[in-house]
């Protein structure tokens, strides 16, 4: 790693774990969606929607830290980078339980609770990892375990379309539900560019 001729601006890193800890809190919320009424869901999004914005307000004071620092803890691009795809993961989760609601969906699909926990495992993995930023050290497990759940992620989803289109529901329905479980794939794949996005500066700074 390069020389450091003045102070880092080290708030970037707890700013990294906020992000990601709003991103458990989301998680959390998600499973509610499973344990209630269909009547009983308008709360459980109206929360996801308030911790989408703080997640906003974190990734903005990022950039506006990026904006104000001489020196940054790595390269500013990359801390681009990383504030948005921990964004991303919050809004794809938010947006596609929205759509639960706005949908008025009755019976979720089957194999919803099976992506709620592969999400919830990668963001309490990504929770973990955020500290991990001021070392960057004892990483490598992390971007290994999000890759294994990410293809965990993808072979369900596969799966959900499957018994989606095979079960000659009606065509709006097909519409809205794919809408839905794509959404979820979405925060899947955001975790993992995450995870890669990690893995590319731990390897430009070491």
């Amino acid at each position: 790693m390069g020389l450091r001729l003045t102070p880092q601006e080290t708030s970037f890193y707890s700013l990294f774990a906020t992000s990601a800890s709003l991103l458990v809190d989301a998680t959390r919320e998600l499973t509610k969606l499973l344990e209630v009424d269909a009547s009983q869901r308008q709360p459980v999004a109206d929360r996801l929607k308030e911790l989408e914005h703080e997640g906003d307000d974190a990734t903005h004071e990022i950039i506006k830290r990026v904006n104000s620092s001489f020196i940054t803890p790595f390269d500013r691009e990359d801390i681009h980078g990383l504030a948005a795809h921990l964004d991303d993961c919050m809004d794809h989760m938010e947006e596609a339980a929205d759509l639960i609601v706005l949908y008025r969906i009755g019976d979720l699909p089957a194999g919803l609770g099976d992506q709620f926990e592969i999400l919830s495992r990668m963001a309490e993995v990504t929770a973990l990892a955020m500290p991990k930023l001021r070392s960057l050290k004892d990483l490598s497990a992390y971007w290994i375990e999000i890759n294994r759940l990410e293809n965990q992620a993808d072979e369900l989803h596969r799966k959900m379309l499957a018994e989606l289109f095979n079960n000659g529901a009606d065509p709006i329905h097909i519409i809205k539900v794919k809408g839905i479980i794509d959404g979820f794939e979405d925060a899947a794949d955001s975790f993992e560019k995450v995870a890669h996005m990690v893995e590319g500066i731990a390897v430009k700074e070491s």
